[in-house]
């Protein structure tokens, strides 16, 4: 059989990025100002997208991605199907970790069988949840046996970071943020971390990817959006990520700044918890009630109607997104493009919570993130307010990300929204963890918190990811998004832009629709 994978895509438009570079470029460091980091230095702790824009710095992935998010060689050279259910990777030849051992198979065995051992805030075996079992073929030579003709598992695998089997199975966070377990094959070995503040790195000069210009890396962790930009102003960082709708306004006027805006795949999505019971009661009237309004559908409905995207776009972000009708792009692997406009009807949301049982509406708690990806704390806020003028008392509370993760992976919220990035281009990712039924044993539903299950969806998705025609397993995901969303098992609201802004100067970097900023790909233009 040939390669099963798809070299490059069109590179998407170059981001003109500035700093003013000195000397030699390989002498130079490059410091960037991000408002995220990671929240520990083992690759397989949790699935943010913070987390492993930072870690792909020192650890490689078995499949790599490219700006478009179109699969290419990575620690693997090559992949392919040798039965229903194996895969056969091919590893890379002559790779060396950071310590000067030599990377084989054995290594991306431990790498597999170590994610499910290892307990973050946000499970990584949605990566392997295909797979049954591992064994070394040979020395660069690795077979993955799925627990069902797995189809998407070279997407999964984009996420699954290398580590030397070296370190030991017993390896958790205080090896890894002191720099012991810190071995990987990538561009840069890591130097020093503080928690929320700097992570350093240094040039790893016998990376198999080929040499890189920067010395020394930088990863200054500034959440707070005007500090982040003030960095940028005073020359602390050469560049910063997720210029903020206001900011960026100003400096399409500013002659000593380079901005640069791209769609991405990240969305801001609602999910409204429809368990029997709420973690906390809504109100009406004042007073607790037991039933939980958000089961109905009518009730889903009305939240959903209320909602002006429109406005959210154009106002809230000032036009740095689009109005938003399901979970991921609809040019994507099983998005849906006969899926209708979300329309704004306040006057019909009313009369569906009437018809609800909910003539004066209910008071209900409502919890976001402030910190996660660009307006996250304005569109929560804005929601609140658009939904009061349907007669519902909804009280927005904005948590940083440290804190809203953990909780909400408790089930402790009622009505929630957060960013979502379909980072693996293809439909199973998103809606066989956020829709499917939770059921561990399959791997499904790893993110379905709030307790939506249907019976269909769980029977499309289960087939549609075990089905190797391309066509027919496109059509059955479609069907998913489409039953789903009319469902209002989650509810879209838009899909975010990204902005990059640095000085003046020559630096050029491709803009990724994951809105990862990689100082691998930014290089001084000359």
């Amino acid at each position: 059989m040939t390669q099963n994978f798809k070299l490059g895509g069109a590179l998407a438009a170059a981001l003109v990025l500035g700093t003013i570079l000195g000397g030699s470029v390989s002498a130079q460091t490059l410091t960037m100002g991000l408002r995220a980091g990671p929240d520990s230095i083992d690759p397989h702790w949790s699935t943010l997208g913070s987390q492993a824009e930072a870690l792909r710095h020192i650890f490689d992935t078995l499949v790599m991605s490219d700006e478009n998010l179109g699969l290419k060689p990575g620690l693997a050279t090559s992949w392919k199907p040798i039965d229903d259910t194996t895969w056969e990777f091919k590893i890379r030849e002559g790779v060396k970790f950071h310590d000067g051992s030599e990377l084989t198979a054995e290594d991306v065995k431990f790498s597999i069988d170590r994610i499910p051992v290892v307990t973050g805030p946000m499970s990584m075996t949605i990566y392997t949840k295909q797979v049954e079992s591992t064994s070394v073929a040979d020395k660069y030579t690795l077979h993955v046996k799925t627990k069902k003709p797995a189809p998407t598992l070279p997407n999964d695998f984009i996420r699954l970071f290398v580590v030397s089997k070296n370190i030991g199975m017993e390896a958790r966070n205080e090896q890894f943020n002191s720099g012991k377990a810190a071995i990987g094959t990538g561009p840069y070995k890591f130097v020093s971390w503080e928690p929320k503040g700097d992570l350093v790195l240094e040039r790893n000069d016998n990376y198999w990817g080929g040499k890189q210009p920067w010395a020394k890396v930088i990863r200054k962790e500034i959440p707070s959006d005007p500090a982040r930009m003030a960095a940028l102003k005073s020359g602390q960082v050469d560049l910063v990520n997720y210029v903020p709708a206001t900011d960026y306004a100003a400096m399409q006027k500013d002659k000593s700044v380079d901005t640069f805006v791209a769609d991405s795949v990240y969305f801001l999505n609602l999910t409204p918890n429809v368990k029997e019971t709420l973690p906390k009661k809504a109100k009406v009237d004042g007073k607790e009630i037991d039933a939980n309004p958000l089961r109905d559908p009518k009730v889903r409905e009305a939240l959903d109607l209320a909602i002006d995207r429109k406005t959210l776009v154009r106002v809230v972000l000032e036009g740095l997104g689009r109005p938003a009708n399901q979970l991921m792009p609809s040019n994507f692997f099983g998005g849906s493009k006969s899926l209708p406009e979300r329309p704004y009807d306040v006057a019909k949301a009313k009369q569906l919570l009437a018809d609800a049982g909910y003539p004066k509406g209910f008071e209900l708690d409502f919890h976001c993130t402030n910190n996660r990806l660009p307006g996250d704390a304005a569109v929560c806020e804005a929601l609140s307010q658009m939904w009061a003028r349907a007669g519902l008392k909804v009280n927005a509370n904005a948590l940083n990300g440290t804190v809203f993760f953990p909780a909400q992976q408790k089930g402790e919220f009622s009505l929630w929204m957060s960013g979502w990035g379909t980072l693996t281009g293809e439909a199973s990712y998103t809606y066989g963890s956020l829709v499917h039924t939770a059921d561990p044993a399959i791997g499904l539903g790893a993110f379905n918190k709030q307790g939506y299950s249907n019976p269909e969806v769980d029977k499309l998705l289960q087939e549609g990811s075990r089905t190797m025609d391309d066509a027919k397993r496109r059509a059955l995901f479609e069907k998913v998004t489409e039953i789903s969303m009319n469902d209002r098992a989650l509810i879209p609201t838009v899909q975010l832009q990204t902005v990059w802004a640095a000085k003046k100067g020559m630096l050029t970097i491709p803009a990724r629709v994951d809105q990862e900023t990689l100082a691998y790909e930014i290089k001084p233009k000359s």
